[in-house]
C-alpha cells in the first residue's frame, strides 16, 4: 500500500507501517500514517519480538503519542531514526557514547528512557553537557531474578546438570551424583536491595539459615538479626554466596582469590548481577582447586557481543565461557534472570511512561539523578 505520509509502498503488519530504510527496519503506527491527532513522539531503539505486545498496548493506552520504533540499537548512525521526535527509549549494552549522545542532541533530542536499571554504559559528563533528562527501570521485578538465583543455586545444590546428563545418556545410578538440602545450608546475601529481599523470603520458605551484609541496611532485617558487620564475617559462615550489589569501582572483582580464600570449603557462589563482580580467573582457580562446589551465573563480565547471540553454527569467540559452560558444576544463562514476562511488559511500560513524563516536563521517579 502506499503510505501518504511517507509517500512511497510500505508492509502493513500487524497493525504498523514498516518502511525498510538503510537496511533497518523502522516500525510506524498507521495512526501515525493514517490520521489522529499526535502531539508528541517517542522513539524506540532495540525493541524485539517479545517486547511489541507491550509497547502496542502502551501506545493504545496514549493516544496522543506518536511511537515509532526499529529492533535496532542506539548508535551515532542510527541516532538519525529518531528525527523528530522528542524522546527515545533504549535497552541495550552497548555503551550510549558522546558521539551517540551528540548525534541525539544535534536532532533536539535530550530525553532518554532505559528499559533496564544499569547506567554504567552512559557517558555521563556528555549528558551533563546535553542536559539530558534520563530514567531507567529501577524495579521491574525483583522477583523474577530472585527465583532464578534461588532455582539455580538449589539445582547446583542437588547437581542436577551431572544428573539430568546420566538421565540423557541412560545412566540411572545415583552414585555419586547426591545431593545437598537447601534447608540445610547457610546463604550469605551480599546486597539487600529489592531483589536481595525477595530472595531471602524465597530461602526462608526452605528454611534456609540467612546471613547478609550490605552497607545500607534495612530495619526491617537489621531487626530480624540477619546481618554481620563484615564481608569476612560473611565468607566465614555461608555454604551459599549470592551476589545483588551495582557494578561500582568499589565492587569491582569483589570474589577475587583473596576472598575466595576466606570462604568456606565446597561453598556456592550465585551471581545473577553483574558480571565485573567476579575475577572470573579466581573462580576458575576456585572451580580447580575444589575449594567452590559450584557456580551459577547469569552475567559475564565480557557478555556483551557474546550473550543473546546464537553461537550453535560458529566458533565460539570466548575460551573461559566455553569451559564453564561445559562443567558440570557450573550452571550458565546469557542474562537472563530478569526474562519473564511480567518484567518485559514493566521494562516497557515504566520507560515508555518516564519518556512521556519528561516530554510533559512532569516528574517521575524513575529519573537518574547525576
Amino acid at each position: 500500500m502506499i503510505c501518504p505520509i511517507l509517500k512511497r509502498h510500505v508492509l502493513f503488519i500487524c497493525g504498523y507501517c514498516v518502511e525498510y530504510f538503510t537496511n533497518v527496519f523502522i516500525i510506524k503506527s498507521v495512526k501515525t500514517c493514517f490520521g489522529g491527532n499526535r502531539t508528541m513522539k517517542i522513539f524506540a531503539y532495540g525493541i524485539r519480538q517479545d517486547e511489541q505486545a507491550a509497547l502496542r498496548e502502551w501506545e493504545s493506552n496514549h493516544p496522543e503519542v506518536e511511537v515509532d520504533f526499529t529492533d535496532k540499537l542506539l548508535d551515532p548512525e542510527t541516532a538519525k531514526l529518531a528525527k523528530g521526535a522528542d524522546a527515545v527509549d533504549v535497552y541495550q549494552q552497548l555503551s550510549y557514547t558522546p558521539e551517540t549522545l551528540t548525534a541525539l542532541h544535534e536532532l533536539g533530542i535530550n530525553k532518554m528512557s532505559l528499559r533496564n536499571v544499569g547506567t554504567d554504559n552512559i557517558d555521563f559528563d556528555t549528558a551533563r553537557r546535553f542536559d539530558f533528562s534520563i530514567s531507567n527501570v529501577a524495579v521491574y521485578s525483583p522477583n523474577a531474578i530472585a527465583e532464578h538465583a534461588a532455582i539455580q543455586g538449589a539445582r547446583v545444590l542437588r547437581q542436577t546438570k551431572p544428573l539430568d546428563n546420566k538421565i540423557a545418556n541412560h545412566d540411572l545410578r545415583w552414585a555419586p551424583t547426591i545431593g545437598r538440602e537447601v534447608r540445610m545450608q547457610t546463604f550469605g546475601i551480599i546486597g539487600t536491595g529489592h531483589i536481595g529481599r525477595v530472595l531471602i523470603n524465597i530461602l526462608k520458605g526452605f528454611g534456609a539459615k540467612i546471613v547478609a551484609y550490605d552497607v545500607y541496611r534495612n530495619p526491617e532485617l537489621e531487626a530480624e538479626g540477619i546481618y554481620v558487620d563484615t564481608l569476612d564475617e560473611l565468607y566465614a559462615q555461608a555454604d551459599v554466596i549470592s551476589l545483588h550489589v551495582p557494578s561500582l569501582p568499589e565492587n569491582y572483582h569483589m570474589i577475587n582469590a583473596e576472598s575466595i580464600a576466606k570462604m568456606k570449603d565446597d561453598v556456592v557462589l550465585i551471581n545473577v548481577s553483574r558480571g565485573d563482580l567476579m575475577d572470573i580467573d579466581a573462580i576458575v582457580d576456585g572451580l580447580d582447586s575444589g575449594k567452590i562446589f559450584g557456580l551459577a551465573m547469569d552475567v559475564y563480565e565480557k557478555e556483551v557481543g557474546l550473550f543473546n547471540s546464537d553461537w550453535s553454527d560458529k566458533e565460539f569467540p570466548d575460551a573461559k565461557i566455553a569451559d564453564l559452560i561445559a562443567r558440570e558444576n557450573v550452571l550458565v544463562t546469557p542474562h537472563t534472570a530478569f526474562y519473564t514476562t511480567k518484567a518485559v511488559y514493566e521494562m516497557v511500560t515504566q520507560s515508555m511512561d518516564a519518556s512521556l513524563a519528561f516530554i510533559k516536563g512532569e516528574e517521575t521517579p524513575n529519573e537518574v539523578k547525576y
